[in-house]
């Protein structure tokens, strides 16, 4: 039996059986009931479980054929065959019943993350999936055309590359955004499916909000990552797929992730995965070498700003920088005054990589800018700088290939290598982690309570349709019996009073039908309200149609 994998505390669908659960037509399920998809009958998006436990549905070549009543004590007994359809139905019809009294539940959209992390994958994999952020909305827009899949966002670091949706169905979400992921890095799918972790609802929410808290970095309480998730989020206010849903989940996210580092301890003394590399590099070299080491950064971005504050802080203060331009190097050159930094453009980067001894590479390339070949022509470095180049690649996509560690003075470490820098202090880590985890499920049952408080949503705006309706209807009514002599400035005026006693009437319902989502018993209070004014007013028109078509469908069926 294949392993099921575990990802920040969640419960991670076992790669191996990922095919099974996107086929959405079995029947019987494994817990002996059966289900029905509604699309294939009605097109609509409901998953309807058609029996109770009296009643089984047996499906052949023909589909849905007839129906078995168990008994309780001896045995089954076979229904006549003029009757089959009919106990289907009934039986149906009663599950259709309870549901409306817990609709959102049953027909409530899922959250789903797919993706895969420095954890659970290599950068070698991580690196054909990466989406650059210019790409962000390109990739929501392809996402969200799928047929079940309603919202999307894309996180893509140097640490995880993971799709967020909100989908219709759950595992047809998962089948469409695999085969996305598939199609855009090529990918095979059963490929992807060994590195691959799947979250939903209440464990996709909780893995994002570690996420944003720096929990599931590799360098637990960074604070770049935190940065990363407001960068999705703003990149989503002009994206159309990211919708209402993700909206509030990366907005709590962020709260999260702000409320953990200003209400425990856990920042304190975080690194980076920059800082993490300076590390590493002071590991590698000869005692006190980072002092004399002649250091080329390669990218003049976030992340080498970070490099060369925490070069700085280790008593390096000679750093050529290579960048395209010589902007960001210069905003560089200005906020550290007390270190040299020699900006030179890009095509003399192998020139200054022949000086050093220690390169840092962090560039958006998607391409590597060193291969073997390079490594072998630069000249040799001195016994004085201990005779050995070392390559510190935190790219995603890498920017020193793999092949260049073949060359025997070279040392080539990428991200995934930083691990032997922050496997220290593991029990710190994990207390750390207890404080936040409270935050976070604080934050959790918030979002929560949100979530559910949007069900109301379509009952506020079938309601004030239902009364718009009536105003109308007896406006126009009442025009026509006060006939032509009505002046325009009357007119209005008998508009604006019916307007003003419908809304007087409404405004208590209203009110009663709105929620911020901060109080659960708040929540469970305005749903309870929701159901009863649907009732009331026989607002339930969307469960209704539903009814009828069933109903229509199994006559249909039972007078063949």
């Amino acid at each position: 039996m294949a392993s099921i994998r575990s990802v920040a505390g969640g419960v991670v669908a076992p790669s191996s059986s990922v095919k099974n659960v996107l086929d959405e037509h079995r029947l019987p399920t494994s817990s002996g009931r059966c289900s029905l998809r509604s699309s294939s009958i009605f097109g609509a998006g409901l998953d309807l479980p058609l029996l109770t436990r009296k009643f089984k549905l047996t499906h052949t070549t023909q589909g849905v054929a007839g129906a078995r009543a168990e008994g309780s004590g001896d045995g089954s007994q076979q229904l006549p065959a003029s009757h089959r359809y009919k106990v289907a139905s009934q039986a149906a019809f009663e599950h259709l019943q309870a549901i409306k009294n817990n609709r959102y539940t049953q027909v409530k959209s899922s959250i789903l993350v797919l993706g895969l992390s420095v954890h659970t994958c290599p950068v070698s994999m991580r690196e054909k999936l990466a989406v650059p952020e210019a790409e962000w909305p390109r990739a929501i827009g392809e996402l969200v055309e799928n047929n079940h899949i309603e919202e999307a966002a894309v996180l893509s670091t140097c640490n995880r590359m993971e799709i967020y949706v909100v989908a219709l169905s759950w595992n047809r979400g998962v089948q469409e955004v695999t085969e996305w992921m598939s199609r855009t890095s090529g990918v095979p799918v059963e490929e992807l499916r060994e590195h691959l972790f799947i979250l939903r609802d209440r464990d996709a929410t909780q893995h994002l909000f570690r996420v944003s808290s720096g929990l599931d970095s590799l360098v637990l309480g960074e604070g770049q990552i935190l940065a990363q998730v407001k960068q999705v989020y703003k990149v989503g206010q002009t994206a159309p797929g990211f919708g209402r849903n993700l909206n509030g989940l990366f907005k709590q996210a962020i709260t999260a992730g702000k409320r953990v580092r200003c209400e425990t301890s856990i920042s304190a003394g975080a690194v980076s995965v920059s800082s993490a590399a300076v590390e590493l590099a002071v590991m590698k070299l000869p005692e006190q070498g980072i002092l004399s080491a002649k250091v080329l950064i390669v990218g003049a971005g976030k992340m080498s700003k970070l490099l060369v504050k925490h070069l700085i802080s280790k008593g390096c203060t000679r750093m050529i920088v290579v960048n395209r331009s010589e902007g960001r190097v210069a905003e560089l050159q200005a906020e550290f005054g007390e270190a040299e930094l020699i900006y030179k453009p890009l095509p003399e980067m192998m020139n200054c990589a022949a000086e050093a001894n220690v390169i840092f590479t962090s560039t958006a390339s998607e391409t590597p800018l060193f291969y073997k070949e390079h490594a072998e022509q630069l000249a040799v470095v001195p016994e004085s700088l201990g005779g050995v180049r070392h390559f510190i690649d935190i790219s995603v996509p890498r920017n020193v290939g793999a092949c260049v560690a073949e060359v025997p003075t070279a040392r080539v470490y990428n991200v995934d290598d930083l691990k032997e820098v922050v496997a220290a202090n593991k029990e710190e880590r994990k207390r750390k982690a207890q404080e936040a985890q409270v935050i976070i499920e604080e934050e959790l049952r918030s979002f929560d309570s949100w979530r559910d408080s949007l069900e109301t949503v379509p009952t506020i705006k079938k309601l004030r349709a239902y009364a718009e309706g009536i105003r109308t209807s007896e406006l126009e009514k009442c025009l026509n019996k006060m006939g032509d002599d009505l002046t325009k400035k009357n007119r209005k005026l008998v508009e604006e009073l019916s307007r003003g006693i419908v809304n007087k009437l409404l405004h208590g319902p209203m009110q009663n039908l709105r929620s911020d989502g901060t109080d659960a018993r708040t929540v469970t209070e305005t749903i309870e309200n929701m159901h009863a004014l649907e009732r009331m007013f026989d607002l339930k028109a969307d469960l209704s149609a539903l009814e009828k078509q069933f109903k229509a469908a199994a006559e249909k069926v039972s007078s063949q």
